[in-house]
């Protein structure tokens, strides 16, 4: 339990999904698993926006082609513009294109700014180092193929939510290490998982019911099958020295909060510019729950304040 200050939007979500005679996503196979979040999106997310230009398209990865969606708020751009590459969360197991479709249309409108999703493979089919793996060849590839996606592109951002802020994270790490042709200029993890082997704090005080729970967590990890001691799944491990400039966001109620902290806070230490934002009374997922909690929309909209606040230093 926890004296956590709840938002009456957030509670009321709450509430319903407790009320529920569903079964939990921990409970059936990952299959079904995401028929259940992707239906989940559509009953909570809000409706996408319209764009000028929105792409089905695919790079070869690994183990076979990966599906990438291209969105831009603009048909096409005479000038060279960063590129945000974007990794769905879903512990690894589950999430796609679709169940993240609106938040991208809404970024890529309110950032004027190209958004590229990528569909990396899930486990259990793909255990880890499968997602790494394909988000990093994917950001290479982007980056190598300017004149295919019509653009003329000046900076990688890599961005994601949980377990795509976890990649986010692992992709900038990597392209530090070993840089793309076209260099990482911001990074933007959301509730990131950024350690396989974090424990008690907020692991502990939002174990259940505050929309990711331990049991999900578990369920995640036992199909992901991550190798601890590696920071391709736990980039705390890297030269956090190296890193891009970074807005790294977290929600209260998050049983990964503490971890996002942590990060945050060693980033500041390696001297990296860092905004950190913790949007207080909200829940872990809220970037796709912004119809059924009005807040979580405002949260959106702060985070993406300061996503703009940080491109601009970057440019002065």
């Amino acid at each position: 339990m926890t004296d956590a200050y709840v938002r009456p939007d957030v509670q009321m979500i709450l509430t319903m999904m407790a009320q529920s005679d569903q079964p939990l996503m921990s409970e059936v196979e990952p299959t079904a698993a995401r028929e259940m979040y992707n239906m989940m999106a559509a009953m909570l997310e809000a409706d996408a926006v319209d764009l000028a230009r929105i792409e089905d398209m695919s790079c070869p990865g690994p183990a076979g082609d990966i599906a990438l969606r291209l969105y831009d708020s603009q048909a096409q751009r005479s000038e060279a513009t960063p590129v945000i590459i974007f990794y769905h969360g879903g512990g690894f197991v589950i999430g796609d294109l679709e169940s993240h479709h609106s938040f991208c249309t809404y970024i890529s409108r309110e950032m004027d700014l190209p958004v590229i999703a990528v569909d990396y493979r899930l486990a259990p089919e793909a255990p880890f180092p499968a997602a790494p793996q394909d988000s990093l060849a994917a950001t290479r590839w982007v980056a190598d193929n300017q004149k295919q996606l019509k653009l003329e592109i000046s900076g990688l951002i890599p961005c994601g939510d949980s377990a795509g802020g976890n990649l986010a994270l692992v992709v900038g790490q990597a392209l530090a290490t070993k840089p793309a042709s076209v260099p990482v200029i911001a990074q933007f993890p959301i509730y990131p998982a950024t350690r396989m082997d974090a424990e008690g704090g907020s692991m502990d005080e939002f174990a259940e019911g505050f929309l990711l729970t331990k049991e999900s967590m578990d369920y995640f990890n036992a199909h992901y099958a991550p190798t601890g001691e590696d920071i391709m799944v736990s980039p705390y491990l890297g030269d956090l020295s190296q890193s891009p400039p970074t807005v790294l966001v977290t929600a209260g109620l998050d049983p990964l909060r503490d971890q996002g902290r942590g990060y945050a806070a060693d980033l500041v230490r390696h001297g990296v510019n860092t905004y950190y934002l913790e949007m207080p009374g909200n829940v872990h997922g809220f970037i796709n729950i912004r119809k059924a909690v009005p807040s979580a929309a405002q949260d959106v909209d702060k985070m993406i304040a300061a996503w703009k606040t940080l491109i601009a230093s970057l440019n002065s």
